[in-house]
């Protein structure tokens, strides 16, 4: 990697950016260290604390272990590259990222994947079933985006947006999954719950009859799990225990 690429900003950004910096890039180290990057053609973005409609982006071909605080890019809803940087962004990411950014102010975090898993559910008629805890522990939050080609176009922002809703999950068909959260922890553990839903049930399919369980049941677990990405104090001590196994997993992320 290029030898400015690992010089500091921290001294030139506010400690709400900072630390806004450091938790994104743990998630690009997280995403990694689950296996559910793409090289660099998925992206997880997040608002920068302030009255400014900035956020950060991954810097379009370092691959994820090289992903720091200091690397990432700041970009505003015009997709202009804040301060400039030697580095560009993915025009996809932008067009995905600048929409749910812009409509949704309620999201502090958006991450989007490519895995086996979730690509083979989002190609699957019938999405996300409920016939694991798992699924259903996300089954009500989940939103779908019908396929429109590699999101390049403008135009598509309104329609993914629309889609979306006030959900916190999406399923983009024959393409991927995406999740959003005020907090970095909740879109972790709601895009972790709902990637392994889908590699059990591409695991379940290839056995007998599956059991899939009712809308009754699937509120019931739904309502059960509420807790886990909406407690505030919960958020914060399970995003500290996790930022420490990235620290000793993969260390320098946060220079």
């Amino acid at each position: 990697m290029d030898d400015q690429a690992n010089i500091s900003v921290k001294d030139q950004v506010s400690a709400e950016e900072w630390k806004a910096r450091c938790d994104l890039a743990a998630l690009y180290r997280l995403v990694r260290m689950h296996g559910w990057d793409d090289l660099f053609f998925t992206h997880i973005s997040m608002r920068v604390p302030g009255p400014d409609e900035h956020f950060l982006l991954n810097p379009f071909g370092l691959l994820y272990e090289d992903v720091t605080a200091s690397n990432l890019v700041k970009v505003d809803l015009d997709g202009n590259v804040l301060p400039p940087s030697q580095f560009g962004i993915n025009p996809a990411g932008f067009v995905i990222h600048s929409a749910i950014h812009a409509a949704r102010h309620d999201v502090a975090v958006a991450l989007h994947l490519h895995s086996d898993a979730g690509v083979a559910v989002a190609a699957q008629k019938g999405g996300l079933r409920p016939i694991s805890q798992l699924a259903m522990n996300v089954f009500n939050d989940v939103s779908y985006h019908d396929y429109e080609g590699i999101a390049l176009e403008s135009e598509e922002k309104e329609r993914l947006v629309a889609d979306l809703g006030e959900k916190n999950l999406m399923i983009l068909r024959n393409h991927g999954t995406l999740s959003v959260g005020d907090h970095p922890f909740s879109a972790y553990i709601r895009i972790y719950l709902l990637e392994r839903a889908c590699r059990i049930q591409v695991m379940a399919q290839a056995g007998g009859d599956l059991i899939e369980w009712d809308e009754k049941m699937q509120d019931r677990v739904f309502g059960q799990s509420g807790e886990i990405a909406s407690n505030d104090f919960f958020k914060e001590i399970a995003w500290a225990a996790i930022m420490d196994r990235v620290r000793r997993e993969s260390p320098g992320f946060d220079v």
